[in-house]
């Protein structure tokens, strides 16, 4: 129940244009770095909520405790011997601790600690009052919000993400008191660009959001984007159609306005004639448009765009945006028109002058290379004979002109142009999906060629940016590898190709060596591709909710079948708590503490001395014969969840035999030649135990 004596309080921190790209992740982590200052401030309150606009980010807490908790705090002291004399009296010592902690010799405590008996003076801190705290407290948390980039101004050292013009706190009705670079925080904030500008005061904290209402500031991006699609979806369907609303549009429009207004708009039906992304592109990449669909799917000669404003003169409004969108779609049916006149195939010489990057070649060596690197994934002859001809044409529409005004279009068309030019679909078709997937949550490829030649792409820039030593350290990624490793896995575990992304990383780096680009060990280039491999693995093995010692496990026998690595985590994840699980991988965990290190040999029956041994040999050479079986690949080259499962219980089996050889035999004998026969042996046992995952890896409660 919240008290009575709680209040409101508001932090409006007003910019110049903040970068509707950020906003989202610039709220939840104002939101989180809000809630961890107040804790650490000891402060209360009942909910932390943030809101954007274009010009402001707003911190509301509601329901703020009138002051911090009181803190007790233990501080500790001399050793109780030296605090007290043999008669059990206080020394010097132990009254100068006492004054210092500012309590009483009598109010010392004696506590018990490793290193022996020592005083302690138990502090109490009286809480200050919310406005105190809060002057502290809000100056932090404008420090602690993080940017994806910064920028300074004037002749400060202040950095955000843009130059703060007012700050805005208030507890109630009072006014929160604090300096922060230069700025006085105060009450007033400022109103629309246009419907109410100028400075405005407001009164106390629980009329803030209804006060910007009131000077065109509609504060929440939820508010915002529901208005913008409602009104969007009510102008269409008065042309007749239906908004296309791609979510990261609307939020981008959302946060570009604070009062948003749509309009509909119209542009000549010829440019339908254009390639559909000939015409989009520019409404929605360059005008942050809203197409619209008719019932039957196809695109009209119609848009909403939104503005930031009311709908005063929004004819006027709507009439200027016709006239600059149609110079748009004037330039794209120019550039198409134009880009039409030379088949793709002509414009391949022309890559030889575009480079890929300085040291790796030109976008023509990068064709030749994903051919090669394509083709040893496929095996069909007449996919092969598709995958030579979009390998070819792959990167040929980097040359147009539609691309290089419009670079986003990259593949989309090179899939258009290969369509109108004769070549075949299919060929079309994997040009397109040669760049999928370009960001996170995009579609896959849906042909296996354009698999093929995704897969081969990515990992030619990897490996070779890897081989040039441009590789990611820390957040820093900009040649976006990470992204490029993220698809490339992707694509794999969809299509289960047979060869490995080892294999291909292998065949990757031998075409940078034959080009004289690597100059480096080649095996510890490979083993770095696949490391890095691995760590993207294990991202999204842990975002699909996979635990970290289980992720390690399934990765540690190789990334290159990532499918096998997620059905393998799937497996362990779901039997971890089973007692057989448990009991294999302790037995796994005996046999490595033993044998881990020793070097690889040939165990010999021959110098088989106890009955244990004989037994525990032909317990795995018959488990080594039936997860031969069990394990086997299908034509996908996929190990299915279940199969592993049996492979593991049927793992399990040797348990016994395992433990009846170590209390039967003692591994390091003093005979040479039976001491490292032993250890050859459980080095066998061990590599048999883990070929299906290293579960010496899993972590158990208490260990």
């Amino acid at each position: 129940m919240v008290q009575s004596d709680r209040v409101g309080a508001v932090l409006e921190i007003g910019t110049e244009e903040l970068p509707a790209r950020f906003m989202p992740g610039i709220l939840e982590d104002a939101r989180t770095t809000a809630a961890s200052v107040l804790e650490e401030a000891r402060l209360d309150v009942g909910r932390v909520r943030t809101y954007a606009t274009p010009r402001r980010i707003a911190i509301i807490l509601d329901d703020v405790a009138p002051s911090q908790a009181d803190l007790v705090r233990e501080v500790r002291g001399p050793a109780t011997r030296i605090a007290y004399d043999e008669d059990g009296n206080p020394t010097r010592a132990a009254e100068g601790f006492a004054r210092s902690a500012g309590i009483s010799v009598a109010e010392l405590v004696r506590k018990e600690t490793p290193q022996g008996e020592y005083v302690y003076a138990i502090v109490r801190e009286d809480g200050c009052d919310a406005a105190t705290v809060l002057s502290e407290a809000l100056p932090r948390m404008i420090d602690s919000i993080s940017f994806p980039k910064s920028m300074r101004w004037g002749w400060g050292e202040l950095c955000f993400v843009r130059p703060i013009r007012w700050i805005l706190a208030l507890l109630g009705k009072e006014v929160v008191d604090f300096e922060y670079h230069g700025m006085s925080s105060g009450r007033v904030t400022w109103g629309h660009r246009t419907l109410a500008p100028g400075p405005v005061e407001i009164v106390s904290s629980s009329e803030y959001p209804a006060r910007l209402r009131e000077i065109g500031v509609m504060l929440d991006p939820q508010e915002r984007a529901s208005t913008i699609m409602s009104q969007a979806q009510s102008l269409a369907a008065e042309c007749g159609g239906t908004p296309v609303v791609e979510e990261g549009l609307l939020e981008e429009v959302t946060f570009l306005v604070e009062w948003p207004t749509a309009f509909a708009g119209r542009f000549s039906s010829d440019y339908l004639a254009l390639p559909e992304p000939c015409v989009i592109t520019p409404m929605v990449g360059h005008q942050r448009y809203f197409p619209v669909r008719d019932a039957d799917g196809h695109l009209m000669p119609v848009f909403i765009g939104v503005r930031n404003g009311d709908d005063y003169r929004l004819d006027v409004v709507a009439a200027g945006n016709e006239r600059v969108l149609a110079a748009r779609l004037a330039d794209a049916r120019f550039f198409y028109d134009d880009d039409m006149k030379v088949p793709l195939a002509e414009r391949v010489p022309h890559l030889k002058n575009v480079v890929f990057q300085e040291k790796l070649g030109t976008m023509y060596d990068k064709a030749e290379r994903i051919e090669v690197l394509g083709r040893s994934l496929i095996s069909d002859s007449s996919d092969a004979d598709i995958l030579k001809r979009a390998a070819f044409l792959a990167k040929a529409d980097l040359v147009t002109a539609m691309v290089r005004e419009f670079t986003e279009l990259q593949g989309v068309m090179g899939r258009e142009y290969a369509l109108r030019q004769g070549e075949d679909e299919k060929t079309a078709q994997a040009i397109f999906e040669h760049y999928l997937p370009r960001y996170a949550g995009d579609i896959l490829p849906s042909t296996r060629v354009g698999a093929a030649l995704s897969i081969a792409d990515k990992m030619d820039t990897v490996a070779g940016y890897f081989a040039i030593g441009l590789i990611p350290s820390g957040s820093a990624d900009p040649y976006a590898l990470r992204r490029q490793a993220a698809g490339m896995l992707a694509v794999h575990a969809e299509w289960r190709f047979s060869k490995g992304l080892d294999e291909i990383a292998r065949l990757a780096v031998s075409l940078y060596e034959e080009a004289g680009v690597v100059q480096c060990s080649t095996e510890q280039l490979v083993k770095d591709v696949l490391e890095f491999l691995g760590t993207r693995l294990k991202v999204s093995l842990l975002e699909s909710g996979i635990r970290h010692d289980i992720a390690d496990a399934a990765i540690s026998s190789g990334v290159g079948r990532p499918a096998c690595v997620r059905e393998k985590a799937y497996a362990v994840a779901s039997v971890v708590d089973q007692d057989w699980f448990v009991r294999l991988a302790t037995a796994a965990t005996r046999v490595k503490n033993i044998a881990g290190r020793s070097e690889p040999g040939k165990c010999d029956p021959e110098l088989f001395d106890d009955p244990a041994e004989q037994g525990l040999y032909d317990a795995v050479c018959k488990l080594e014969a039936d997860l031969g079986v069990q394990e086997k690949e299908d034509a996908s080259g996929l190990v299915e969840r279940d199969m592993y499962i049996d492979a593991m219980k049927r793992t399990a089996d040797i348990c016994d035999d395992i433990d009846r050889y170590f209390d039967a035999v003692l591994v390091m004998a003093d005979d040479d030649r039976v001491r490292k026969n032993r250890l050859a042996m459980l080095k066998w046992v061990l590599d048999i135990v883990s070929s299906v995952i290293d579960t010496t890896q899993i972590v158990f409660p208490g260990n």
